[in-house]
C-alpha cells in the first residue's frame, strides 16, 4: 500500500438527504478499491459519519450548516479549513447545490480540478409531466455519482457486492431487539418525508400483523420523530413478535441492526439506501416515484418493487414532494397489502 504521505486525495461533497448520501458509499468504496494512491476526504452532514465507518482511506469530514459552517462566511471557513489539513488534487461534487457550488468555486480559484454531477433535470422532468410524458428508465444516481469520478480520470465500474459485511449488534442494540438466533428478522419502515410516498398506515398494518403471525419471524420497526416513534410503539405493542427500533438508537446501532435483516419493507426512502448498503433484500414500494428517477436501491431487483404500473400519471415527482393532481393517492392506495407479504415472507 502507498504511504500515506504520497496519496492523492481527492475531496467529495454530498451535503445531504440521508439516502441520497448513503448512495456515494458504494460509488466511493469502489474508487478507493480501484486506486490503491488514493484517499477521499468526504465532507457530508455531521450527524451521517457512522455510515463510512469501517473503509479504509475514506476520511469523513463534518459539515455543520446551522453552526460553524454557516452562510458564506462559513463555507469560507470550511474552504480554508480543507485546504489547510489536506492538499486537494480535484473536487468532485456529487451535490451540485449552492452551497457545493460556492466551496467548489473556492477550489476551482486555486487551480483545483473540479467535476459535478449533471443530475438530468431535463430528463427527470420528462419522466414526471403530466403530458407527452418519457417513461422510460434514466441513469441512475449511483451511475451519475460514477461519472463524475471517470471526469476526474478514475476508471470505476459499478457492481452490485454489498459494501459492508453484517455487523455484530451493538450493546444497546442486543438489549432492544436480543440477539439473532435461527429466526429470521423483517425490518419495516413505513414512513417516508411526504404522504405521495407513503403507503396508507392502516395497510401496512395489515402487512405487519401477518407477517408477525408467522413463525420463526421478527418484525422489527424503523423510523423517526416523536409522532413516528409514538406510532410504532403503539403497532409493536399490538401485534407478537414485534419490536419498534425507532427513535431508540444512534445511527451506529442502527446500522448493526440493519446489517442483520434477512428483509426490509421501505419506501422509496433512506432505509431502502441503508439497507442496500450491507446486501440486504428491500421489499421498496413506489406511489408517486418511480425506480426510473434513478433511485433503486443499489444492488437491488427491481422485480422486489411493489407499484401500480398501469397508472398513466405515475410519476408524477422525482422526490414525491408534490400533491397527487388526482386527489385520491391511487398509486399507493391501489396496492394491496398481500402484494407486499408475498415478497417480504419467507
Amino acid at each position: 500500500m502507498a504511504a500515506a504521505a504520497t496519496r492523492r486525495t481527492l475531496l467529495v461533497f454530498r451535503f445531504s438527504a440521508l439516502g441520497d448520501m448513503a448512495m456515494t458509499i458504494p460509488v466511493m468504496k469502489q474508487v478507493l478499491d480501484s486506486q490503491p494512491d488514493l484517499q477521499i476526504v468526504f465532507v457530508s452532514n455531521k450527524n451521517w459519519g457512522a455510515l463510512t465507518e469501517g473503509i479504509e482511506r475514506l476520511i469523513f469530514y463534518p459539515a455543520d450548516f446551522k453552526g460553524a459552517h454557516k452562510g458564506i462566511p462559513g463555507l469560507f471557513k470550511l474552504f480554508r479549513e480543507l485546504r489547510s489539513q489536506f492538499n486537494i488534487a480535484a473536487v468532485a461534487d456529487l451535490h451540485n447545490v449552492l452551497r457545493s457550488k460556492i466551496v467548489s468555486t473556492f477550489f476551482r480559484a486555486t487551480g483545483v480540478r473540479v467535476r459535478t454531477i449533471d443530475k438530468g433535470r431535463a430528463e427527470k422532468k420528462a419522466l414526471t409531466r403530466q403530458e407527452n410524458k418519457v417513461l422510460q428508465p434514466l441513469t441512475s444516481t449511483i451511475e451519475r455519482y460514477a461519472i463524475v469520478f471517470r471526469q476526474l480520470g478514475i476508471n470505476v465500474e459499478m457492481g452490485t457486492k454489498p459494501v459492508f459485511s453484517p455487523r455484530e449488534l451493538t450493546e444497546p442494540a442486543k438489549a432492544v431487539v436480543g440477539a439473532k438466533g435461527a429466526e429470521k428478522w423483517i425490518g419495516i419502515a413505513p414512513f417516508a418525508t411526504y404522504r405521495e410516498k407513503m403507503y396508507p398506515l392502516a395497510k401496512m398494518e395489515q402487512v405487519i400483523a401477518s407477517l408477525s403471525s408467522q413463525p420463526n419471524q421478527k418484525i422489527l420497526l424503523f423510523g423517526g420523530g416523536k409522532n413516528e416513534v409514538e406510532l410504532l410503539q403503539a403497532l409493536a405493542a399490538k401485534y407478537p413478535n414485534t419490536v419498534s427500533v425507532a427513535g431508540k438508537f444512534s445511527l451506529k446501532d442502527e446500522l448493526s441492526v440493519i446489517s442483520q435483516l434477512d428483509r426490509m419493507v421501505s419506501m422509496d426512502s433512506a432505509n431502502m439506501h441503508l439497507a442496500s448498503l450491507f446486501g440486504v433484500p428491500v421489499i421498496s414500494v413506489w406511489g408517486a416515484t418511480h425506480p426510473f428517477a434513478g433511485f433503486m436501491g443499489y444492488g437491488q431487483l427491481e422485480s422486489n418493487a411493489v407499484q401500480i404500473n398501469d397508472l398513466s400519471c405515475r410519476p408524477c415527482s422525482v422526490f414525491g414532494n408534490k400533491p397527487c393532481f388526482r386527489g385520491d393517492h391511487a398509486c399507493m392506495e391501489w396496492i394491496k397489502p398481500e402484494q407486499i407479504t408475498e415478497k417480504a415472507g419467507f
